[in-house]
């Protein structure tokens, strides 16, 4: 676990507690579509308040122009619903930035962090002015945690007091169970459209796991690298000699990287489209991968069941469309099934998840996308970098 301070060690009774929450919820005409991060966030609202604080959240959504109102991406459903869920008014503050009038026992939510420009750019002027209508800044947005922004960071730096809330400390007390003690052995599942995007969590785990699986657009260049020709399917050229060098280094470890033997292939991916189970030798020119076949999912069901730790990143097809849904419906189901700690993240996880209906027999759900893989590639997040800076400090 990260040395920092939690929220739940700073009196709050009286002060004024700035928290930067992640409640980046799908909105279309106003509608909320989802609420869990709003969910995710009851426990610490409650907190706050229970501890006597004035309670001024905020938060991003999407992604507007900064220096400019824009109502799409404004908080007011998110305030609306909060209010809802607390049982209490939550007032959504459009000019925060010139104070916030909040009394103790009492919460408000501050209009989009990005409208004010400066936020992406973690400039220290408006970090420091955020920093002003605060006795203690309380960063509990892991989602966010990767990212150095004034309402991330900077704020941290100039806050009377700064520390964790209840959410990020969970997410990196459990990626601390899985990574850094881990229960052995460690299985990683590493799944998704490209290797691009996750080979420094390729790179990075590889020599510390004791078996790492690779699915979806990923497996298919290392199945190029193997020498098989995967037709149309995605699959990156650039990348194939990198996937090759890490079969290779698995090999030499003792712990080969599990490539299937036979797929699920169809000329094109939708609801009607016909698919057929193939020998990966046997993949048609105009034809495309899109899952891995069941006796293939249930090997690595097995590899699964007998893990201590297991971490997983993306799904192994293109789950979305039932004929292709198989390979990662199995693969959930083993993840469900297996005594291991296991810790999932990603929002493609997240949906499969959902979809196979597992998230009760899974350890440990991460809200975080981008931050839960910079973890994976052994990186520090800069928003916990300073609260350990501040708690070394103190």
């Amino acid at each position: 676990m990260a040395n920092v301070l939690r929220m739940s060690d700073l009196p709050l009774a009286g002060k004024r507690v700035m928290i930067r929450a992640d409640l980046n919820v799908p909105i279309r005409d106003g509608v909320i579509l989802d609420d869990t991060r709003i969910r995710a966030f009851l426990p610490t609202a409650r907190q706050a308040l229970d501890a006597g604080a004035a309670v001024l959240v905020l938060s991003h959504l999407g992604r507007p122009k900064e220096g400019a109102f824009d109502a799409d991406a404004s908080l007011a459903p998110v305030a609306a619903r909060l209010g809802d869920l607390l049982g209490c008014p939550v007032p959504c503050l459009a000019d925060w930035l010139d104070g916030a009038d909040v009394a103790p026992g009492t919460i408000a939510l501050g209009e989009n962090v990005r409208f004010n420009v400066g936020e992406k750019k973690n400039d220290d002027a408006l970090a420091r002015r955020m920093a002003g209508l605060c006795d203690v800044f309380v960063m509990d947005a892991f989602g966010t945690a990767h990212r150095a922004e004034a309402s991330t960071h900077g704020v941290a730096k100039f806050a009377p007091a700064a520390c964790a809330g209840p959410l990020l400390v969970a997410e990196l007390d459990a990626l601390n169970t899985a990574l850094a003690a881990p229960k052995r052995p460690l299985v990683a599942i590493v799944g998704g459209a490209k290797v691009s995007s996750k080979l420094a969590v390729l790179t990075h785990l590889l020599p510390q796991v004791d078996r790492l699986i690779v699915g979806g657009g990923i497996a298919n260049t290392f199945l190029v690298a193997a020498g098989h020709d995967v037709g149309r399917s995605l699959f990156e050229p650039d990348l194939v000699d990198t996937a090759r060098d890490l079969l290779a280094q698995a090999q030499q470890l003792g712990r080969p990287i599990p490539l299937p033997k036979r797929v699920v292939v169809a000329p094109e991916i939708g609801d009607t489209v016909p698919a057929a189970v193939k020998d990966v030798d046997a993949v048609d020119a105009d034809e495309m991968i899109l899952d891995v076949d069941a006796g293939f999912a249930r090997e690595l069901g097995d590899i699964i069941k007998g893990a201590g730790t297991v971490v997983w990143n993306g799904p192994l097809g293109v789950f979305e469309y039932p004929a292709f849904a198989e390979g990662t419906r199995l693969l959930a189901q083993a993840v469900a099934d297996s005594p291991a700690y296991s810790i999932c993240g990603g929002g493609e996880t997240l949906a499969a998840i959902a979809k196979f209906g597992i998230a009760d027999r899974v350890s440990y759900i991460s809200t975080g996308g981008g931050a839960f893989l910079e973890v994976l590639e052994g990186k520090t997040l800069p928003a916990v970098a300073v609260l350990e800076q501040r708690a070394a400090n103190t």
